[in-house]
């Protein structure tokens, strides 16, 4: 199912679900350690490393947007956080196999050597009103959006309180990071 959100001036499509919770859905313990989650977590769950081990000014940042949403009925859920690198790198071969090839894949999933949540940089965010409010009120957080095919995607960028965040990258194969 789709659903439509709009993120300034633009309409975006995002699906009701990230790439990466389509591509994951293990529940061994080894799997949550790795940073696996599968099911939505709140941003203050420290027991989860997927949310524990997220760079601590994002973390921080995450945690006062996720408090100050609340004033608006808003609950701030973490679909993604930190992921270890072996977790990173099984969700990269899932997606080769599900986009048929790295190229496509790389649209939707960097290597654990490039992706920000293996550095614990990046945070995916669960439901439309939660992404909705984020979009709207992150820069005050420096709590960006990075890529315009995923739009649940957040990042820490903290001259954004100040300037205001980054234009978007259409998907994280134009993003310099992911080509060091």
């Amino acid at each position: 199912m789709i659903g439509t959100l709009a993120v300034g001036f633009q309409l975006m499509q995002a699906p009701n679900v990230s790439p990466v919770e389509m591509l994951s859905g293990n529940d061994s313990a080894s799997e949550r350690a790795s940073g696996e989650l599968t099911s939505p977590v709140s941003a203050f769950d420290g027991t989860q490393p997927a949310v524990a081990n997220l760079n601590s000014p994002l973390l921080a940042a995450l945690q006062a947007a996720a408090t100050d949403s609340r004033d608006e009925n808003i609950e701030i859920l973490v679909n993604s956080g930190w992921r270890s690198a072996a977790y990173q790198n099984q969700l990269l071969e899932k997606a080769v196999s599900k986009y048929g090839s790295p190229e496509e894949a790389a649209r939707w999933v960097a290597t654990a050597e490039t992706s920000a949540h293996v550095s614990g940089d990046a945070v995916d965010v669960a439901h439309f009103d939660a992404i909705g409010w984020l979009s709207e009120h992150g820069e005050k957080y420096g709590l960006c959006q990075i890529y315009a095919n995923e739009s649940w995607h957040f990042e820490l960028r903290t001259d954004a309180q100040a300037s205001g965040c980054p234009p978007l990258f259409r998907d994280p194969t134009e993003d310099p990071k992911m080509h060091p």
